[in-house]
């Protein structure tokens, strides 16, 4: 399905509680999809844009405290943008050229982002459907907390240091 089509079949917003949905994605090889693996506790980040401004000032921050997040029982960090796997295995490249753990999923058809409800139409900056900015703790698969910013440039209740507080 394309990123357009996705829009028509955005959700409620996921709220604390609620299951995160298995849909497939993409990681390390554009032409085999995966879902994400949640056990234990997990972060799981969207972004609207790799390579944009505001999305390259947010997560070096967790690779930065990739260590202190696992010291805390993180079991994965997942940073998913709505972008095919080629450009987020490039981003990490840039965003962590000695390496991380940090995982850079491509939700290449925005049907994940699409399941969660952040979902947006960004066709006028970024050539189509986007996620909101959002950052959301799991037990699991079950939710526990989202933060999600009121504007998509904002990196405010989504930064590293303020969900490494709540983990």
């Amino acid at each position: 399905m394309a990123p357009e089509a996705s829009l028509a079949k955005v959700k409620a917003q996921i709220a604390p509680g609620a299951t995160i949905p298995t849909v497939s994605v993409k990681e390390l090889d554009p032409g085999a999809s995966t879902q994400l693996t949640l056990t234990g506790k997990n972060i799981i980040i969207g972004v609207p844009g790799a390579f944009t401004t505001p999305c390259n000032a947010h997560i070096p921050g967790y690779v930065d405290l990739y260590d202190q997040f696992k010291a805390k029982g993180v079991s994965e960090i997942y940073v998913v943008a709505v972008n095919d796997a080629f450009v987020t295995m490039a981003w990490k490249e840039k965003l962590a050229p000695n390496g991380t753990g940090v995982r850079f999923i491509a939700d290449d058809q925005g049907e994940l982002i699409a399941e969660l409800g952040f979902l947006f139409d960004a066709a006028g900056l970024l050539g189509g459907p986007r996620s909101k900015r959002f950052a959301i703790i799991t037990d699991g698969d079950k939710v526990v907390s989202v933060a999600v910013e009121d504007a998509p440039p904002s990196v405010t209740v989504t930064a590293a240091e303020e969900i490494l507080k709540q983990v």
